[in-house]
């Protein structure tokens, strides 16, 4: 299969007059647009897939309210249809009998080959109640021999945690790295000089940069500082206009570069659908001016898709479609450990394409076409 008629975007930027030819669900070559038997994309922007490593929901559907197979499914069908070929079905704090839930229902998605699923995003419950945002104060715990036994035993695809360093005991962080799990920090009060030995200890990243953590200051840098400082880390966006105000999400930027950046859905169960309030671990959150909050105001994740984030990128924080599609899909990628995340021969073919409105129209996860709405017609399964 070739797919031409569309820019490419690519590593080096956008590119003209070029196609993509695809063999066993690889990017085999990149060729001149005018290859026979060429399918005509007519127009638009042929990008790598989004890759979101915190998505809560989605489909109006919320993984912690039954983590099962079907449950993930039905998130990953519907964020699919926004360009997302690979995510993390994410579980916020609950106890741990529940978290085993949903890491069994991640392990069994992908020995069932649900598409796109890359593996679990455990958010708490191992987090700081002074900072846990629309997590219930109930479940927070510190991480102990209990906890490190469930989340270091074996397992499919990838494993992120986000905790607070503070509730995490000294070379715990380590000891997380050494199983293969990637540590984030998040939901967190921990100081700059906290946060630079977590990072010293293995930390990869920060949970959605600049919420729920302790901020940049002029004598106490804070855990914002340190992740803006540090060279090695990456650190979740949310680009909703809500959870961080533009310019701040600018200033990161230009403080720490595009490679430390990704974008982030935290998407809820509102996210793809009409919906207006949802139930949360027992409240009702409501969507009102594209917010989810409780009724005391607190934010309770986003309305959001990575598409839109994309867009969001370019005209709020004005980057090039080929610097937020780095944001979307190669760095995340980068952030994983996957080979994968760009048009580069050799690596997966899950791409987008875009019409010239930054509209979703076809999707394709290792070379199986599973969206195409240029009828708007959708193909759910390989």
């Amino acid at each position: 299969m070739i797919l031409s008629g569309a820019t490419l975007v690519t590593p080096d930027g956008e590119a003209d007059g070029l196609a993509v030819r695809i063999e066993n669900g690889r990017i085999a070559q990149i060729v001149p647009a005018d290859a026979d038997d060429a399918i005509d994309l007519g127009g638009g922007w042929l990008l790598p897939g989004f890759i979101d490593t915190q998505v809560n929901g989605g489909g109006g559907v919320l993984f912690n309210d039954t983590p099962d197979v079907a449950t993930v499914a039905r998130i990953a069908q519907a964020h699919r249809k926004h360009g997302t070929t690979g995510l993390l079905p994410t579980f916020i704090s609950d106890d741990l009998a529940n978290v085993e839930r949903a890491m069994d229902a991640v392990d069994e998605a992908i020995e069932q080959r649900v598409p796109g699923v890359l593996g679990i995003h455990i958010e708490g419950p191992f987090i700081n109640a002074e900072r846990r945002g629309i997590h219930e104060a109930r479940y927070m715990r510190v991480l102990d021999d209990a906890a490190m036994c469930l989340l270091t035993r074996s397992g499919k695809g990838g494993r992120l945690v986000t905790l607070a360093p503070e509730c995490a005991p000294p070379g715990t962080i380590r000891a997380l790295r050494e199983a293969g799990i990637i540590v984030a920090a998040g939901h967190s009060m921990a100081d700059y000089a906290t946060t630079r030995r977590a990072l010293a200890e293995g930390l990869s990243g920060f949970t959605h940069l600049f919420n729920a953590m302790t901020p940049f200051g002029s004598r106490e840098p804070g855990m914002v500082g340190a992740a803006l400082e540090d060279r090695a880390s990456h650190f979740g966006l949310i680009v909703d206009g809500i959870h961080v105000h533009p310019a701040s999400l600018r200033i990161a930027l230009s403080a720490r570069g595009l490679d430390g950046a990704m974008l982030v859905t935290d998407a809820m169960p509102p996210a793809g659908t009409d919906m207006t309030q949802f139930e949360l671990l027992g409240r009702t959150i409501y969507v009102r001016d594209g917010a989810l909050r409780s009724d005391d105001g607190t934010l309770a994740g986003a309305d959001l898709m990575m598409d839109a984030a994309l867009r969001n990128a370019m005209t709020m924080l004005g980057l090039s479609i080929a610097e937020a599609s780095r944001l979307a899909s190669i760095n995340p990628a980068a952030f994983l450990g996957l080979d994968n995340g760009a048009i580069q021969p050799g690596l997966p073919a899950d791409l987008v394409h875009l019409d010239q409105d930054l509209q979703v129209r076809r999707v394709w996860i290792g070379g199986d076409l599973l969206i195409d709405q240029t009828e708007r017609n959708s193909v759910s399964g390989r």
